[in-house]
């Protein structure tokens, strides 16, 4: 039996995402998607209990300069997944079910913090409270996404 690390075949994606190594082969074979290299999503933690992400405005805001509303909803459903997939485990898969959003205050330039936090996890669902935040901590946003767990 050989000890040998086979890198995960999306690996340099998920390096530049801020997807810690050992959680490679957690991974789908989709890597994180498209959409969070495309939005500059950051993992900066992730675990069950947490998980954090950043994503500048820059490149994301709407047409009088405002972050998004739909940037915020995209990193908050990228949070509440991905967290709902470690929760699941190996050999599971997640299907977002339901998503909502309140938008607080406006951002027009910096760095936005997500944290999806658990309010259930249970073996078929999951709902996670997600918070974005600006650079001095001021609540941007809050949503909240269900997500159902699936058997392959």
């Amino acid at each position: 039996m050989s000890d040998k690390f086979t890198p995960h075949p999306l690996a340099a994606e998920l390096l530049a995402a801020g997807v810690p190594v050992e959680l490679h082969p957690l991974m789908s074979p989709h890597g994180v998607g498209t959409l969070v290299s495309k939005m500059g999503i950051v993992f900066t933690q992730m675990s069950i209990e947490s998980m954090v992400a950043t994503m500048p405005v820059e490149s994301n805001t709407q047409v009088t300069g405002l972050l998004h509303g739909g940037a915020h909803v995209v990193l908050a459903e990228t949070l509440g997944s991905f967290a709902a997939a470690f929760h699941a485990g190996a050999g599971r898969k997640v299907v977002g079910i339901e998503i909502n959003a309140t938008h607080h205050r406006g951002i027009a330039e910096g760095l936005v913090t997500g944290t999806a936090t658990p309010i259930h996890l249970g073996r078929t669902l999951t709902t996670h409270e997600v918070v974005m935040r600006d650079p001095a901590g001021r609540r941007l946003s809050t949503c909240r996404i269900t997500n159902m767990i699936l058997d392959r």
